[in-house]
């Protein structure tokens, strides 16, 4: 935050969610001492982005660079239009239509959860009081939910972690696509893509779980596309 900027780093979906801003402070704090007003905090992002994936097995691409940060934050369109964990597939849906990607790029995109972790507060509701029901989410596997309910007991902290991916955590793989199969989706928002009847997901995330190469080539350009948003 400054005087007149209400940071985006401070929005509900990305405090005490996203990490890595250090590293991208250094990166820029040493770009600035060898080419200073060059390269933006934007454009390291997408670089940094394409690193981690390649790095952990999958694709890799050309980023497309020269973008410009904002001189402005958006604090409170962070808050209401980035994507919740909790939110149903045609929520979703419209949020990615809305900046000009389509069902494709929401697959592939979030084929991104096959590495990283997530806290329980965003998916705890899935273990012990789905929808307000008193019951988990019918559609958790049950062996994977008993896993996350020794993870995260009712009323414990909220803030442990629990691997999006629970096959391959560290490697950038198809194997998210047949976690959502097998109904083992961490989050209610992963697990909608293969679990919401007649929705068109359904096809891609079979297709992506048979055909790794058909997921690495979507999603090199889908977040291609994603970096393209103006």
């Amino acid at each position: 935050n400054s005087s007149s900027i209400l940071s985006e780093k401070l929005a509900a979906p990305n405090v005490n969610s996203i990490r890595g801003f250090g590293v991208v402070d250094s990166i820029k704090t040493a770009l600035e001492s060898s080419c200073p007003g060059v390269v933006s905090c934007a454009d390291i992002l997408a670089l940094a982005a394409e690193s981690s994936v390649s790095q952990s097995g999958g694709p890799s691409w050309s980023v497309l660079l020269g973008r410009r940060d904002s001189l402005t934050a958006n604090q409170a369109g962070a808050n209401t239009l980035i994507p919740s964990p909790f939110e149903g597939l045609s929520n979703i849906t419209a949020k990615f239509s809305a900046v000009g990607l389509n069902t494709n790029d929401l697959v592939a995109l979030s084929g991104a959860h096959t590495f990283g972790r997530a806290q329980c507060r965003t998916f705890s509701n899935r273990l012990y009081n789905f929808s307000n029901t008193g019951n988990p989410d019918p559609t958790l596997n049950t062996t994977y939910l008993t896993t996350l309910q020794q993870i995260c007991p009712q009323n414990g902290s909220g803030t442990a972690l629990a691997n999006l991916d629970p096959t391959t955590s560290d490697t950038f793989d198809n194997n998210y696509f047949t976690n959502l199969q097998n109904n083992q989706g961490l989050l209610q928002s992963d697990q909608e893509l293969f679990s919401t009847s007649g929705a068109a997901t359904i096809t891609l995330v079979n297709n992506f779980s048979s055909n790794q190469t058909a997921f690495f080539q979507s999603f090199v350009q889908s977040i291609i596309n994603m970096g393209n948003i103006s």
